[in-house]
């Protein structure tokens, strides 16, 4: 009975050393990286499930990467600039979860463009990449505010990123269903110039996804084009966001020395 006993004991304490052993190493274990999304309504649509059959690129992230890796979030949300997403808090809340080793992908331009102070939306950006501010009455908010240039707003989204010990990603906007002599137009003398330029100075990773697409866009023409865009010229239906998706994707495998892609699936 003795040694039956100290074998059972023996084995207890064995059992409790391996699930001490399992349970320490599951609490070690670095949480997962989080790539955050943050855009507009081309990034996603509505509430991101497809209303009216609009989508966006973002809606179409999480399932081309490995998720048991990686979480996605697309925190993208129609009508927003560069200069709201901030301005409503939505960045700050996202900043209060970054940590280091996530990844900030972002796409703005499309809104930018708009009026600073108008009654509807007050969401325009100052054009360019420069320093230039002004001050307004904003309508909406009913706040006085100082409005920069839409490469102001980038970079404090570069700059933030990395001080997180996160990495930042920008993408060029997704281009609009308007050709021109049988091209699409593109942003490179607007948004895209502007969105490579920052990146740049900021040392973040880009994805020149304007030029991706619109490469894709002229090779199928435009009335094949046309089909992805039941409603407008800038909100593309399921297959045309699909398209969009894989061509982010595309831009993360060509982007050097970026450790996003070792958490797409394979």
């Amino acid at each position: 009975m003795g040694i039956i006993h100290k074998h059972r004991k023996w084995m207890r304490s064995f059992v409790s050393i391996g699930l001490f052993i399992f349970v320490s190493s599951f609490l070690l274990q670095a949480p997962k990286p989080v790539l955050y999304i943050i855009g507009d309504s081309t990034v996603k649509n509505g509430t991101g499930k497809g209303e009216k059959d609009l989508w966006g690129w973002g809606s179409f992230m999480a399932e081309r990467f490995d998720t048991t890796r990686i979480s996605v979030q697309n925190h993208a949300i129609g009508g927003r600039s560069s200069r709201t997403f901030i301005t409503e808090g939505r960045w700050d809340r996202i900043l209060e979860q970054l940590h280091p080793g996530d990844y900030v992908m972002m796409q703005f331009g499309h809104n930018d463009a708009s009026p600073l102070d108008d009654t509807a939306r007050a969401r325009g950006t100052i054009k360019g990449i420069g320093d230039d501010s002004a001050a307004i009455y904003n309508p909406i908010r009913k706040v006085n505010e100082v409005v920069y240039s839409y490469g102001w707003y980038m970079r404090k989204y570069i700059n933030d990123t990395k001080a997180k010990g996160a990495v930042p990603i920008v993408c060029s906007p997704v281009p609009r269903n308007n050709f021109r002599n049988g091209k699409t137009e593109r942003a490179n003398e607007s948004y895209g110039k502007w969105a490579a330029a920052v990146a740049k100075a900021g040392n973040a990773f880009f994805i020149p996804l304007n030029d991706l697409i619109a490469d894709e866009y002229d090779k199928l023409g435009a009335d094949s084009v046309k089909r992805f865009f039941p409603v407008d010229h800038t909100h593309p239906d399921k297959a045309g966001s699909t398209l969009n998706a894989d061509l982010v994707v595309k831009g993360i495998k060509d982007l050097k020395k970026c450790t996003l892609k070792k958490y797409l699936k394979k």
